[in-house]
């Protein structure tokens, strides 16, 4: 099971068709781009894939329409992450009844009264009783509810927690991370914050799991196997090739048109029917050429 996370993981977008709706047949084409990529898992329903703002009936159709097309060849991981820890559950077993290999948790997006026991509370109630093994999301300081690394610590010692997503670009929760995993060899360490794949991998962590795989996933393999060779060298170089990509399609370092590129290029590669985004992100036509 851990092997599974030494890989590159596509955090995919979700794709809807004109009317809004689920695309499934786009669904089809997505999962077969990402085999040709060379990406070995799907991450649904996450921040990428506009998870939080999916109503409950299209994310157990999203789940569905992957399990499907998946057929199999790749493992899915699944947000269920809720602002309580009965929500996270319910959503996790959702997720374990259709088909999804892993219930990935984030931080709440919305805590009244988010003291560190109450946070603490929280995730070990939904990780402890969560009825697949969890990664957990940790978005550092650019989460709602900012998670200390106290908790972390607890969360990380979980034998039920078998891989971090970490995309704080926080180098003390990064070294918190590789400290657990040092106590726990087990659990796996994915990198999502792409801009940094090629440091973070030079520190220890043993994959990838970012929102842009979808486009630059080819990339993230190549840069993931310089590493292991110890190229560091061919390794900042497929960085910088990814970094160029993204910032040209994410109008440049503020990110100002995210999604709204990412989806555009899969319509323009004939992957996706159409663009839209539920955030309304817009790019400019500079960024989208």
């Amino acid at each position: 099971m851990s092997d599974i996370f030494s890989s590159v993981w596509s955090a995919t977008p979700t794709p809807f068709d004109e009317q809004w709706n689920i695309d499934e047949p786009a669904i089809e084409r997505l999962v077969e781009h990402h085999i040709r990529l060379g990406v070995s898992g799907i991450f649904v329903a996450g921040t990428c894939g506009e998870g939080a703002w999916l109503t409950d009936g299209q994310r157990l159709q999203l789940l569905t329409a992957f399990k499907k097309a998946v057929a199999g060849r790749l493992p899915i991981a699944m947000q269920v992450s809720e602002n309580s820890a009965g929500r996270i559950l319910d959503n996790a077993k959702m997720a374990a009844d259709n088909g999804a290999d892993y219930a990935v948790i984030a931080p709440p997006r919305f805590l009244m009264h988010p003291t560190p026991q109450a946070q603490a509370r929280l995730f070990r109630t939904a990780i402890e009783n969560s009825p697949l093994p969890v990664i957990y999301y940790d978005l550092g300081a650019r989460a709602a509810t900012v998670v200390p690394e106290e908790i972390l610590r607890d969360i990380y010692a979980m034998p039920q927690v078998v891989a971090v997503k970490d995309s704080s670009a926080d180098p003390a929760r990064r070294e918190a991370a590789l400290t657990a995993r040092a106590a726990r060899p087990a659990m796996r360490l994915l990198d999502g914050d792409e801009f940094m794949c090629d440091e973070y991998l030079a520190a220890g962590y043993d994959g990838l799991m970012t929102g842009g795989a979808a486009m630059t996933g080819r990339i993230a393999v190549t840069l993931l196997a310089a590493a292991r060779a110890g190229d560091a060298a061919a390794a900042i170089a497929a960085q910088q090739r990814m970094t160029d990509l993204m910032l040209a399609m994410y109008g440049g370092p503020i990110i100002a048109c995210w999604l709204a590129c990412l989806k555009y290029a899969l319509f323009k590669l004939g992957i996706f029917s159409a663009s839209l985004n539920i955030l309304k992100y817009e790019a400019t036509a500079e960024q989208r050429a």
